[in-house]
């Protein structure tokens, strides 16, 4: 009958139909096609594919590059893209900003970095004019992911833990002193605080001027102090200061082991484990030591604290005499001793003494003179007043801070009087009245000492990159710079790893090990392929 189709004619087009397994390598090949400007029927026609297979992978293309970079072989192709300059500079700098959050041991989520990079590309932008404005960016999860893997962030981890009870650490720590037979004299907490060492309430006539400057503004200069001392609060340890230059200025003809500070040096002036290492291995140990021969006591130390980056877990390692134990990530802010009121009471005597200096050394009245005094207040300046600062705390502020954690040490159930944040900024708001700096309140002095813990803000990152004029010693020999690795190396290094992985998986008893293997090794290089491809990039550009 002629409305019936013949058997061998339905098997012939359903064997026409038949899938055809597309193999990651032509998906990729599309992709890159795509990327270079070809239309989706020349792509087709070139690759021997169905107009609306190539469709699909286009439509694709994010699930097929994590694929990509999840499963393929070290010898198989790679799909890159290329990356503005804007691009480049915004997570340069969002980098930055991750590393400062990391330092001040500050909760994250993907939302919360997706949100500063969105401001700070926007911010960038309309730094650089028109000639930027087309480009969009919408801080998607995909690009996160690709962030992470640029940066070599793979391991990256956002504090989502559940809150845990304060009450619970403090029975922790009873024990081990119980154990260890400690005494509070032999007891230490210390932790990090940023100060910016010459910033004056915004409405003085000093920060309104230097606002108005352009370049560099020496309000935003900011150091790093290590505070801590004993339970007791009779011993406090001499302060570990971490600046940006090694050898300023200002310090010429000093010598820096007679400072009232320890003195390092960290590009960004954060502490590095490194820097940690050698505090805990050349100052603190001997300064255990004698503070215990000192006060009849055996030699040993339990001390705590958090866990920031910048501390190394294999201190109690290092010494036969000092315990080190950590707190909880989630209860560290609320319960640890220095963050109970030592850091902000230490940052507002600073200021009180810093309005004391001026009027010390100008008659209060003559702005001109106030202005010049500012103008040639140095680094050294603020070490003598971190010092005097650091010394006026009490032994009661001392050890009133430790009765969250440890509330059978503590004598002293307030902080004295002297310390207290609401009579020091009185204090100093009657200091700047005999000033001749401009109206400052309460509030304004309220603003400025909770400016200290503030993360860094787009417009100071921005500023990172530009060096303070004039900070470094005249003279001095400049750090070399790191090598940076040649495309011909980069190369020669996949090979080696390529090599390697082909000996390990043509000789693998389990199959499950050559995938898992495979994906470890290409997930911990991912930042140098991503590198290699820039500079390749970057090569034809220019050619």
């Amino acid at each position: 009958m002629p409305g019936k189709r013949s058997l061998n004619a339905a098997v012939i087009r359903s064997a026409k139909r038949e899938r055809k397994a597309i193999t990651l390598d032509v998906k990729l090949e599309v992709l890159r096609r795509f990327e270079v400007g070809e239309k989706l029927s020349q792509i087709a026609k070139a690759l021997g594919l169905a107009v609306s297979t190539v469709a699909t992978i286009r439509d694709n293309k994010d699930k097929i590059k994590a694929s990509s970079q999840i499963t393929t072989p070290l010898r198989a192709s790679r799909l890159t893209r290329y990356r503005s300059a804007l691009m480049q500079t915004m997570e340069r700098l969002l980098r930055v900003w991750l590393e400062d959050q990391s330092q001040r041991n500050v909760p994250l989520s993907v939302t919360i970095i997706q949100k500063k990079a969105k401001s700070l590309f926007t911010d960038l932008q309309r730094e650089q004019g028109e000639s930027s404005q087309t480009e969009k960016f919408t801080a998607s999860k995909g690009w996160f992911v690709r962030f992470k893997e640029r940066h070599c962030l793979p391991h990256f981890k956002m504090n989502i833990s559940a809150p845990a009870k304060e009450d619970e650490y403090p029975e922790i720590l009873k024990s081990i002193i119980q154990e260890g037979e400690y005494t509070p004299q032999q007891v230490f907490n210390v932790d990090e605080t940023g100060l910016y060492w010459k910033r004056m309430p915004e409405r003085t006539f000093l920060s309104v001027e230097e606002r108005a400057e352009p370049g560099f503004k020496s309000s935003k200069d900011r150091l790093m102090l290590l505070l801590g001392g004993n339970a007791a609060g009779d011993f406090k340890l001499k302060p570990l200061l971490v600046y940006h230059s090694e050898n300023p200025k200002a310090l010429k003809g000093y010598s820096k082991p007679n400072l009232p500070v320890m003195w390092r040096s960290s590009r960004k002036a954060w502490a590095t484990r490194s820097i940690f290492h050698e505090w805990f291995t050349y100052f603190f140990c001997p300064a255990i030591e004698k503070h215990c021969a000192q006060n009849n006591l055996t030699n040993k130390a339990l001390l705590i604290l958090d866990k920031a980056p910048c501390h190394p877990v294999n201190l109690s390692d290092l010494s036969d005499n000092v315990r080190v134990e950590y707190l909880h990530d989630s209860t560290a802010d609320s319960i640890q001793p220095m963050g109970q009121g030592v850091a902000s009471a230490f940052r507002a005597h600073y200021l009180r003494r810093t309005f004391e200096h001026i009027l010390e050394a100008t008659d209060g009245e003559d702005t001109a003179e106030i202005r010049e005094f500012w103008r040639n207040y140095s680094i050294v300046d603020a070490v003598d007043n971190i010092a005097v600062a650091w010394g006026e705390l009490t032994p009661a502020t001392m050890n009133s801070v430790w009765k969250k954690i440890w509330p059978e040490c503590v004598q002293f159930q307030r902080a004295s009087q002297t310390d207290s944040i609401a009579q020091l900024q009185q204090d100093i708001v009657i200091l700047a009245k005999s000033v001749a700096v401009g109206e400052v309140g309460e509030a304004d002095v309220d603003q400025l000492l909770q400016s200290h813990d503030e993360g860094l803000s787009n417009e100071e990152l921005m500023q990172l990159e530009q060096e303070p004029a004039g900070e470094e010693e005249e003279g001095e020999e400049a750090a070399p710079a790191l090598r940076q690795l040649t495309t011909r190396e980069l190369s020669a290094a996949f090979s080696h790893f390529e090599a390697g992985l082909q000996v390990l998986t043509s000789n693998s008893p389990d199959a499950a090990w050559k995938l898992q293997v495979s994906r470890a090794i290409n997930d911990a290089i991912s930042c140098y392929r991503e590198l290699y491809s820039e500079k390749e990039q970057r090569s034809k550009q220019l050619s």
